[in-house]
Formats: C-alpha cells, sequence, structure tokens
C-alpha cells in the first residue's frame, strides 16, 4: 500500500509485523491518513519479518509484540540483529510495561493499540528514523574513537622514536594501513645507534593482518631494539628473533620477513642481512639502484634452519638508503592491471626532486597509492636513512659516538 506523496523528497518504506489482519488493516488506515510518503510492505511472523528486512531496504519498523513465532521483548531481539532500520514497538492497552521494555531492549519507540492518530503516527516514524540515525553515528564515531585509539598505541609499538645521537644521520619513517580506518597490520621498523657509533635498522613484515599481526610485529621490534642494544649482531641476532618469533605467534602459518641493516660510519662500510625481505634501495648523487644482497630465508618457515648471509658494500660518503615493506610495490600500476614493482619504483624515484627526505617520501607514497587507486589493501612502511660523511660537512670523527661516562 502506498500513500500519496505531498511531494517531498523524503519516502520511507515501513515494515509492518503483525499477524492480526484487523490490526494490520487500522495501521494501514492510520499510515494512508498521515502526510508521510511511503511504501508498507507487511509480514506476519518474525521470521518473515527477517527474510524481508535482509532482501529489502527498510526504514521503519512496526512491530507487533504477539507473534506466532515471538512474544514479549523477544520479537525485538529476534528482529534487531538483521536490520539498521528503527524499530517501533506497537503494544496494547493491558500491557503497561512493555512498551518501556521493548526501548531498553533496542526498539526506538513504542505505540499503544487504540490510542494513536495520524499525526502521532507520523511523528512517530520520523523521530524513530533520525533517533536510529543518529545512534548509527553515534556507534560510528565510538568505533572510529576507539580504532583512532588503538592504532596509536600500536604505532608508538610498531613505529618508535628513532635512538641516534649522531647529526650525521637522519631516519624518516612512514606508514599506511592498507584498508581504510583498519587496524595497523604487522609491518615494523626501528633505528639504533650503539655506543661504537654504528647505525643499526630493522623493517620487517609479519604476514597476515590484524591484531595478531600487530601484536607480533610490536614484540619483534620490541626484541630487536633490545638484542641489538645488548650487543646481539647478524646472524645471532636473526635466530634469537625466529626463537621469538615462533614463541610469541598465534598460529604455526605466521612467518615475518626482515631486513637488517648495519651502517659503519668508521669502516665506511654499510651491510644487510635478509630474511625472506626485499633489497633496499641505495640513493647517491649518481641516481638510484638496488642494493644487491644475498637472501635468506623468511622468520618462521623453517625454524632453526634458517641461515641468512651478510652482504657488505663501501658505503658512499653522501647518500641515503630506502627499505620497505611490499604494500609499497605490489600495488598496481595501470588500468589492465600490471603490478608496480621494483622498476616502477624507481622510474618514480626519479622522477621526485626535492631535498628533505620527509617530503620525498610522502611523494613517493602518493604517486604509489594514486596509481594503485585501492585496487590493492596491503599495509605499507618505508624507512629512509640520509646520511652525509664527507669531509666538507662533517669533521673527522662526527660519525663516532663517545660513549657517555
Amino acid at each position: 500500500m502506498t500513500a500519496p506523496a505531498p511531494g517531498r523528497d523524503e519516502q520511507y518504506t515501513i515494515l509492518l509485523v503483525e499477524d492480526d489482519d484487523g490490526d494490520a488493516l487500522l495501521v494501514e488506515e492510520l499510515l494512508y491518513d498521515t502526510d508521510l510518503p511511503h511504501t508498507l510492505v507487511r509480514r506476519r511472523t518474525a521470521a518473515d519479518a527477517r527474510t524481508a528486512l535482509a532482501s529489502d531496504a527498510i526504514d521503519c519498523v512496526l512491530l507487533d509484540l504477539h507473534l506466532p513465532d515471538a512474544s514479549g521483548v523477544e520479537t525485538v531481539q529476534a528482529i534487531q540483529a538483521d536490520t539498521h532500520a528503527a524499530i517501533i514497538v506497537l503494544t496494547g492497552l493491558d500491557e503497561p510495561r512493555a512498551g518501556v521494555d521493548a526501548l531498553a531492549a533496542g526498539a526506538q519507540d513504542y505505540l499503544i493499540k487504540g490510542k494513536v492518530d495520524p499525526d502521532l503516527m507520523q511523528r512517530a516514524v520520523r523521530y524513530a528514523v533520525q533517533r536510529k540515525q543518529a545512534e548509527r553515528a553515534n556507534a560510528a564515531l565510538q568505533i572510529g574513537r576507539l580504532r583512532a585509539e588503538e592504532n596509536a598505541r600500536l604505532e608508538r609499538g610498531l613505529l618508535p622514536e628513532p635512538l641516534l645521537s649522531s647529526t650525521a644521520v637522519t631516519a624518516s619513517s612512514r606508514y599506511y594501513p592498507g584498508r581504510a580506518q583498519a587496524l595497523l597490520g604487522g609491518d615494523f621498523l626501528d633505528v639504533v645507534q650503539t655506543d661504537d657509533g654504528q647505525i643499526h635498522a630493522v623493517i620487517g613484515d609479519v604476514s597476515g593482518h590484524g591484531a595478531d599481526a600487530a601484536a607480533l610485529g610490536v614484540c619483534l621490534r620490541i626484541a630487536w631494539r633490545a638484542l641489538t642494544l645488548g650487543g646481539h649482531r647478524d646472524q645471532d641476532l636473526l635466530h634469537l628473533l625466529e626463537q621469538i618469533h615462533t614463541a610469541e605467534r598465534a598460529g604455526s602459518d605466521l612467518f615475518a620477513t626482515c631486513a637488517l641493516i648495519t651502517l659503519d660510519p668508521v669502516a665506511a662500510t654499510l651491510t644487510v642481512h635478509l630474511a625472506g625481505h626485499h633489497e633496499p634501495l641505495l640513493i647517491t648523487p649518481e641516481g638510484t639502484q638496488v642494493m644487491t644482497a644475498a637472501h635468506g630465508l623468511a622468520l618462521g618457515i623453517v625454524p632453526g634452519r634458517g641461515k641468512w648471509p651478510a652482504t657488505t658494500t663501501a658505503l658512499p660518503p653522501q647518500g641515503a638508503l630506502i627499505a620497505y615493506t611490499d604494500g609499497l610495490i605490489e600495488g598496481f600500476a595501470d588500468d589492465i592491471g600490471a603490478r608496480l614493482g621494483v622498476d616502477g619504483l624507481l622510474h618514480i624515484i626519479d622522477t621526485i626532486h626535492t631535498p628533505d627526505p620527509g617530503s620525498h617520501l610522502d611523494q613517493l607514497i602518493t604517486r604509489t597509492r594514486t596509481l594503485n587507486a585501492d585496487r590493492h589493501t596491503d599495509d605499507l612502511a618505508i624507512l629512509r636513512l640520509d646520511w652525509n660523511a664527507g669531509p666538507s660537512a662533517h669533521p673527522a670523527g662526527a660519525w663516532r659516538t663517545t660513549p657517555k661516562p
């Protein structure tokens, strides 16, 4: 039954759940006598109502509390999980508490049969729909606040402040979850400088998404910092990280890739260990290139059997190193579905001309995300280390950190 619309933009789809034909007719007539533009759908049972709610865009449910398959507050509970529609309960004259109990169960309003006129019916439907929309908006805001708070806590664990005492090296980083409003995933990174002047960095990616991956990423990041400051290095450090990974992971299918990076200013060397991770990119005044490095297994693939050979190269007097997780290169690069890949990433880097490391990362990520257009939804973390150890820029020994007494 469709009432004549008075030329307004609003249109309500109303589901009447009533098994009594006489009561249903009275409700239909009341709605027809209002100036509420509406379409009325009727069902006789709670089960049929759930089917209608699953298939139709219902704005408001007029719900009798006594149905063949549900009675009392149970009728509200039986259908509210299946809908975002407002619920108005229809009660009898001999049920003084039924309406209040229905409100406590989640209904937006109640009407007493026999005491409803067209104006009251119209106001009840309008207000119930608006009230339900406000409740949903408030719930979404609350979820957003809780997610933002949880992201902030995870970010502090996954992306800490670098521990750098030398001004000859700077660290810049960025992190983006792969899905809008999603929790951070298991990508992690960190940078510390030890008392011997060496700069150590890690970037890693725990497989999967969500709380389990993020928790494991935080665990590995904190363990890496503690073990590195405690003097563990190279193969020994990776074996310990794998033991921690195996002990702390939520499931045996979780693994983690990571890259360990060490800048030694005294020996003027750059050393990389790869555990299933991408090679970093080396930026010098001559251009950007992939740093060819030996590979080892990701952590947790075959616990206790991993080998992670070191790759050492001369440290350029001036340059930068970019390490990243696969969310940066696995996105799409064109309309036909080609992936960006490392070659596409290098091409983008060659077209960005800014001396500021942070701005460089922002432009790089903006370009890759624009090309991808939200088609690939992996997390993305990127770390950039910049140094300038040339004689004209820093006096001899500027890289060396003097241990505190």
